[in-house]
């Protein structure tokens, strides 16, 4: 029928498909986040592709299931809003292949039990623990090295002033002003026991970081490329 268009109904998860997807990664040298005496490591840092609208997450998911659009972001608006009410009324919320749902506390610390109160309560944290889908994605993935986003930007900036050389230690070395940092400084652990303190390298013009929180998920997160 001329103009319809066939959307892909697929009654299996994308990610029990058999699929191998492709990720992306660029290489930097990270101190030891345990003890900076020893000698530095390369590590590999996933480098997002593209940012992804929440306008085009609910098109595709629109198109694989067969469904209206304005269901999807129906749902997905709905869920979001739902899983918080549920949340802030102290349950755990299980989502399946998702994954679950809770809360955490911080807060500063008191002398004593008895001196504790509601007023040392500081933040109130999601935690997620992801669901059957998202294990073993190793087995799931094919990784493909590519220049970091800094040594990408410098070959752009160089090709439109015709020059046919790039400097990468200059590259390196310079600070960026996204917020990372290509000087080669230690990196700061993820957690006491990271030993791959890579994250992800994610700086394109309209996202930010998705790594780790302190910042070593971030393009050139305290790194340098391993060129």
């Amino acid at each position: 029928m001329p103009g319809a268009t066939t959307a892909c109904v697929n009654t299996k998860s994308h990610t029990g498909d058999g699929r191998r997807y492709m990720i992306n990664y660029s290489v930097y040298m990270f101190a030891n986040p345990i003890d900076s005496s020893k000698p530095d490591k390369a590590y590999a840092k996933a480098q997002v592709k593209e940012v992804m609208s929440f306008r085009d997450f609910v098109s595709h998911i629109a198109e694989h299931g067969g469904y209206k659009r304005g269901q999807v972001k129906g749902v997905l608006s709905d869920m979001c809003s739902c899983l918080v009410e549920q949340l802030l009324e102290g349950k755990k919320v299980m989502l399946d292949e998702l994954g679950n749902f809770w809360l955490s506390l911080s807060s500063e610390g008191a002398e004593s039990c008895e001196a504790f109160n509601a007023k040392n309560i500081t933040g109130v944290n999601i935690i997620f623990t992801p669901g059957e889908d998202f294990e073993n994605l190793l087995s799931r993935a094919t990784f493909n090295p590519v220049p970091s986003r800094s040594l990408q930007n410098a070959a752009i900036k160089a090709e439109k002033k015709g020059e046919k050389t790039i400097d990468i230690e200059a590259v390196k070395k310079k600070p960026v002003t996204d917020g990372g940092d290509n000087s080669g400084k230690p990196a700061k652990p993820s957690n006491p026991s990271d030993t791959t303190p890579g994250g992800s390298d994610s700086n394109t013009e309209n996202s930010g970081a998705t790594g780790n929180p302190d910042g070593t998920g971030s393009e050139g997160g305290n790194g340098k490329l391993e060129a």
